[in-house]
């Protein structure tokens, strides 16, 4: 493998807070109601554990740093910009780095967004859901529409770049619902949207009540494909592309750090549950930091490390880990990279079968899935995979 293969998608950093105010019935995350957190606590371990990644990868250049959760907008600003501090000691900044906080739209998180803006987040992600007030009750969310509102608009005139998520195919929702509420939330002239289905996750509260049949109105599989249809459609008539399968932007407005992770870049993770993918000498490195917040303060403190696991991936590993994840973007994935990476190519019969199926394309050397082959996305990767 080539040791400076994760230079084709760069290097970032995500960092994990844990907390939220309350755990919503369909997340999966690893996300935990807490009280009592004290901040310099947990400052000293993010410092600590970012000290510990440099020295792993000196002299690089830090394209972009994601406040990921959990609830990053619970954080007292002061905590994230030590956090901030500590990671732009540690590398060479990029000179356009963005540094991306996801955020609630309660009244109490927004209002530190200029707090935030002052230690130096350039870029916010707010977890809206929804703009209807009875779904977001049902999705255990505890905004209602009037505050994400006011939150959309403080975001705005807060920040250069702002991004925020909806979720459609809810209980009992419409097509006709769908499409008023995309409509609302283009209204705002967005630069960047991340519009999911929703899905129904084993170990999550709407699992159990799926598993239980208490999970009524959900939508029928043509109904939810209708809904992604029309998602396409209505977001590239109000200028943003669907670069990737839930995510849309004006060209330019993509975001910079999920695109490390979809083009095979390297990325440090920190924080409980945190994933990292490291190239060290030229082997990969799989990282994953200890689940429980407290499991993770302790071995940070009593051994140095946060991490639990840290595992190489073989050559056929990489390689599909980088179909898996560059066919989720428009740009698809370089033919050549992958060869290189895993020691030979694709099976070239599988990818003219589905280039006859309408399912991919190949263009300069890329292969990418075309719009009916991203509604398919996982029997795709699992032709080409075999």
């Amino acid at each position: 493998m080539p040791t400076e293969d994760w230079q084709a998608g760069g290097f970032g950093l995500y960092l994990h807070w844990p907390y939220c105010v309350s755990k919503c019935p369909y997340c999966d995350f690893n996300s935990h109601v807490g009280t009592g957190v004290d901040p310099d606590t947990w400052a000293s371990a993010y410092e600590a554990e970012i000290a510990r990644a440099a020295a792993e990868t000196p002299g690089r250049v830090l394209n972009t740093i994601y406040f990921g959760g959990g609830t990053p907008s619970l954080m007292p600003p002061d905590l994230v910009g030590r956090m901030l501090r500590a990671a732009l000691k540690s590398w060479t900044p990029a000179n356009d780095i963005e540094i991306t906080l996801e955020a609630n739209p309660g009244s109490v998180e927004a209002a530190k967004f200029r707090d935030y803006r002052a230690v130096g987040v350039n870029r916010v992600s707010l977890g809206v859901q929804s703009l209807n007030d009875a779904d977001l009750r049902r999705l255990g969310r505890v905004h209602d529409v009037a505050e994400a509102l006011r939150a959309l608009n403080i975001a705005r005139t807060t920040f250069d770049r702002m991004s925020f998520d909806l979720i459609y195919a809810r209980q009992d929702q419409t097509r006709d619902a769908w499409r008023a509420e995309l409509a609302q939330a283009l209204a705002f002239e967005p630069d960047h949207l991340s519009l999911y289905q929703l899905t129904i996750e084993d170990g999550t509260v709407f699992g159990r009540r799926h598993a239980a049949g208490q999970l009524r109105g959900m939508p029928g599989e043509d109904l939810a494909v209708e809904m992604y249809e029309d998602t396409r459609s209505t977001c590239a008539e109000a200028g943003l592309l669907a670069y990737e399968v839930s995510n849309y932007a004006r060209p330019g407005q993509e975001s910079r750090h999920n695109l490390i992770y979809w083009r095979g870049g390297d990325y440090v993770g920190i924080g409980p549950g945190a994933h990292g993918r490291l190239t060290l000498g030229n082997r990969r490195v799989a990282t994953v930091g200890a689940m429980a917040p407290q499991a993770w303060l302790d071995r940070v403190a009593n051994r140095g490390n946060g991490e639990v696991e840290r595992s190489f991936l073989t050559p056929k590993d990489r390689a599909e880990e980088y179909l898996l994840m560059g066919l989720r973007v428009s740009e698809g994935i370089d033919l050549a990279r992958h060869e290189a990476l895993g020691g030979h190519g694709l099976n070239i019969d599988s990818i003219e079968a589905l280039e006859a199926l309408g399912m991919v394309k190949r263009l300069d050397g890329r292969l990418g899935t075309t719009n009916a082959g991203r509604l398919l996305l996982n029997q795709v990767i699992a032709q080409l995979a075999s």
